[in-house]
């Protein structure tokens, strides 16, 4: 993770949310105040989060304390305490929903990424990640995905050609699109096309692609598709896939299979900030 651009992610964050002051703090506390967070596991599932919370806090106020007791991809149970925050009280009370917020949904995504891991456990297929992410923040939820042991699947147009179905429809034909394509690109740049028919799947293994995706295709037309590849080109399942249908592409052989799900719909993990005043909560 870049620890550049996190703060200056978390300091527009913090800027949308606190504005010019926070009325309530400041109507309560004179500023001086130091004061204890401790941040539990309110269910079971694997956080992700460590830095930020550390970087988070330590903007807001730069002598706090911080004493994690989970690691990011850990697993924690309902109770298990994450984190303990030590500092001063108004930056604690300013910092809470932000951190949280972001805590728990890269914690749902590491926990969601983790059980597709868990799912594929004994193949050789892997899972992977999409650009199905929420704009400004793609950054961590693409770590949070790593920590649950994904692999990520390219970060932005910049860094690998996709060439889908509607630059085919565009241009015409995969043959076409892939020829413009290796005219431009350096030999660094790995080249993937989606398809859907076998006539697809023989005209890129003929372009000379690194990857073919089957797109939108059942287990069985996958297992049919993948015939059609040498092992020298990397294979890839997407479309409709999510962790109740991932089993059934078990046993297709592709070498990965990339799940939207795991950003695009994720469910937070419970996550709380509590006040602990002698192993109890205030």
């Amino acid at each position: 993770m870049n620890k550049l651009k996190l703060k200056e992610m978390l300091k527009g964050f913090f800027m949308e949310d606190i504005g010019e002051r926070d009325i309530t703090v400041q109507s309560i506390f004179t500023g001086e105040e130091r004061g204890q967070f401790t941040f539990l596991a309110k269910e079971n599932g694997a956080f992700c989060g460590e830095e930020v919370i550390k970087t988070g806090f330590s903007l807001l106020d730069e002598t706090v304390e911080i004493k994690m007791h989970v690691k990011d991809g850990q697993l924690v149970a309902s109770g298990d305490v994450i984190a303990v925050v030590h500092g001063n009280i108004s930056a604690l009370l300013m910092g809470e929903r932000v951190i949280l917020n972001l805590v728990q949904r890269m914690s749902g995504i590491t926990t969601k990424a983790h059980k597709a891991v868990e799912i594929l456990k004994g193949t050789k297929t892997k899972a992977c990640d999409t650009r199905k992410t929420t704009p400004g923040i793609r950054m961590l939820e693409k770590y949070a995905v790593a920590c649950g042991g994904v692999c990520n699947h390219r970060y932005g147009l910049y860094d690998g050609v996709m060439i889908k179905d509607n630059h085919i429809d565009f241009i015409g034909s995969v043959s076409e699109a892939v020829k413009l394509v290796k005219a431009q690109v350096g030999h660094m740049v790995k080249i993937e096309v989606e398809t859907s028919t076998a006539e697809q799947v023989k005209e890129a293994v003929k372009a000379g692609v690194d990857i073919i995706m089957f797109d939108n295709c059942t287990p069985e037309k996958v297992k049919e598709l993948k015939k059609l590849v040498p092992s020298s080109i990397v294979t890839e399942a997407s479309g409709g896939l999510t962790l109740e249908n991932l089993h059934t592409y078990r046993g297709t052989g592709v070498d990965y299979i990339s799940l939207g799900c795991l950003t695009h719909s994720v469910q937070a993990l419970d996550i709380s900030a509590k006040v602990m005043i002698y192993g109890g909560e205030r």
